[in-house]
Parts: C-alpha cells; structure tokens; sequence
C-alpha cells in the first residue's frame, strides 16, 4: 500500500506540473487529455486540459488533473523531508516564487529546519529538514 496525493486544478494543472519539474521535483510520467481519445469531456473548459496526470520523481509521487468542479486547495500540504539544508533552502526559494511563505525556513523547537509555503497554484507544500 501506498499513500499519494491527487491535486485537482481548474485550468492551470499542465502549468503547475511544468513549474515542480522546473523546481527538480521530478517529472510527469502520465498525461492524458479531456477529450482525448474518445475521453467524454464534462465542460467545454476542459477540452484539451489535463484529465489526468502522473508525477514521480526521487521520493515524489503524486497526480493531478484539470476538473470543472474543482475547489480550491486547502486542508492538506505535501511535506517533503529532506536531509540537506542546502537543497532544502533552495528548493523552498523555487516553491515560493511567486506563492506566499507561511512559516520562513528556519531551526523548529522541535529540532527540524522547516518552512511551509503556499505555491502560485495555491498548494501547499512544507519543507522538513533533519540536517
């Protein structure tokens, strides 16, 4: 058994999984089309967008799609445990171009070097690091 997430978008999946292969995330494996191969299409909107979409890179895996009935993100985070502050550090600065920072990375009480964030897609991501 495996837990992955599905993020569900309106009109900007294709675009929010172009920027997390752009920030080293990792890359779409899978894409398929609303209206594609005979895929039925639930709103003209979707026509051409994402239907269905696989994401895997190093640790990564997750899915997402376009949907006309879509709601907003929220209630959820993906957290990436890292185990380099570098990388961490530098990844968290790509996340958030253009997002909004909730928590700046930095020492936790509770050990961890961490940040959560809010991307431009309106995900939001947490960055925990051991190091």
């Amino acid at each position: 058994m495996q837990l992955a997430n599905y993020l569900f978008f309106t009109t900007e999946c294709e675009a929010a999984l172009s920027f997390y292969a752009e920030c080293g995330l990792g890359r779409v494996t899978t894409l398929m089309r609303h209206g594609d191969h005979g895929i039925p299409v639930a709103s003209e909107t979707t026509v051409g967008k994402v239907m269905h979409a696989r994401f895997e890179g190093p640790g990564v895996l997750f899915f997402a799609s376009d949907n006309h009935d879509a709601e907003p993100m929220r209630g959820s985070s993906h957290i990436l445990i890292m185990e380099d502050r570098g990388k961490t550090e530098c990844l968290f600065e790509k996340l958030s171009q253009d997002g909004r920072v909730t928590t700046p990375l930095a020492l936790q009480p509770w050990g961890s070097y961490y940040g959560k964030l809010t991307d431009k897609f309106g995900v939001q991501w947490m960055l925990d690091c051991l190091a």
